[in-house]
């Protein structure tokens, strides 16, 4: 389509990055207006983790209704996508999906969230974002690379999710809207988060698509963006930008013109060496996770599962049970202990907000 367009100065690639830098930016300004992130309605206590989830479920039931939408209409079509490959690679699933939640536990946010923290100018968040990275990096072209081969090698036939699976998200996000009657404000700011992802689809799969220079089919996601930013930051003059690049350029921006405008831009770092050991453990955690699982939080819990692709799917859900694992374990290691004397003591590095 995009030939049709009349564009006589760009190319489909020169498009593409500039749109990424368009749904970036506006995913940086949502996301840190509503405080987007899963961890925090995971793992979260009371009212406010179930608003956090609710925000969530709102954007991902948005994400799902205008995603299949577009597919309804003949807008775009996932066959020959990685998302609906004939097999599924169970085990890199899995195992990927846990790394990823217990990571984003240890950071206290997953990537997108630390990108937007990060942005915000909290420098634990900018340190985890460069270990994940490259740890993704090295998983996707170096030496984690047969630790990556060797875990997809395990498949099984991969069912089809039916059409109807998409009310689930559905419904999950009205229980909880219901339950916790979050700001209406906030609820039509996720919702407008979760329509990027169909727009991303539809401005990749057939606005920008040219069969004599083809782009590749994507909406939002982050592990691979940033391992593709870290390569184009070193090495521009021989490796070109793309869709991913730009987006993670678009949010950089759009987090930190919001932040600023609002006087939530602080400079924030780490405490003590043991919370840095932390943080960039799960920033390694996440970076291979995010690899071995096809995709993060939004990659595959967003942009994946609007696709009603089992594997995203399946890599959601070990995701979260990765987090909710990780949270218990982490709340008994951390949990205070009462001595003698019946005084308590603390662990001297509690992790604090990312």
């Amino acid at each position: 389509m995009f030939e049709t367009l009349g564009f006589e100065t760009l190319t489909p690639r020169t498009a593409s990055i500039l749109f990424g830098l368009g749904l970036g930016a506006a995913f940086g300004v949502l996301a840190e207006l509503t405080r987007f992130c899963l961890r925090r309605g995971v793992i979260g206590s009371g009212t406010d983790g179930r608003q956090a989830l609710a925000v969530w479920l709102t954007a991902l039931a948005v994400a799902v209704i205008g995603t299949q939408g577009a597919v309804m209409a003949g807008w775009v079509e996932f066959s020959g996508h990685r998302y609906h490959a004939p097999t599924l690679p169970i085990l890199s699933l899995v195992v990927g999906g846990l790394m990823f939640g217990a990571g984003m536990v240890m950071t206290r946010g997953c990537l997108s969230r630390l990108v937007v923290l990060g942005s915000s100018g909290n420098l634990r968040a900018v340190v985890v974002i460069g270990v994940a990275a490259l740890t993704a990096q090295a998983a996707l072209k170096g030496v984690f690379s047969p630790l990556r081969t060797t875990l997809g090698a395990v498949e099984i036939p991969a069912p089809s999710l039916p059409v109807l699976g998409a009310v689930v998200p559905v419904l999950l996000a009205a229980f909880f809207i219901a339950q916790t009657r979050p700001k209406l404000g906030t609820i039509v700011l996720a919702a407008l988060l979760g329509g990027l992802i169909p727009l991303g689809w539809l401005g990749t799969g057939l606005v920008l698509m040219d069969e004599f220079d083809p782009i590749a089919v994507e909406s939002l996601s982050f592990t691979l963006p940033l391992a593709d930013t870290l390569f184009w930051t070193a090495a521009s003059s021989a490796v070109g930008g793309n869709f991913g690049t730009g987006l993670i350029g678009g949010v950089v921006l759009g987090a930190a013109l919001s932040a600023l405008l609002a006087g939530r831009f602080a400079w924030q770092g780490f405490e003590g060496a043991g919370q840095m050991g932390r943080y960039l453990s799960g920033g390694v955690l996440m970076g291979l996770g995010g690899v071995f699982a096809g995709g993060c939080t939004v990659g595959a819990g967003l942009s994946g599962v609007a696709t009603l692709s089992t594997a995203a799917t399946i890599a959601l859900l070990a995701i979260i049970a990765g987090a909710w694992i990780a949270a218990r374990v982490d709340a008994r290691i951390n949990a205070p202990e009462t001595s003698g004397s019946g005084a308590q003591t603390t662990t001297p590095d509690t992790p604090q907000a990312a």
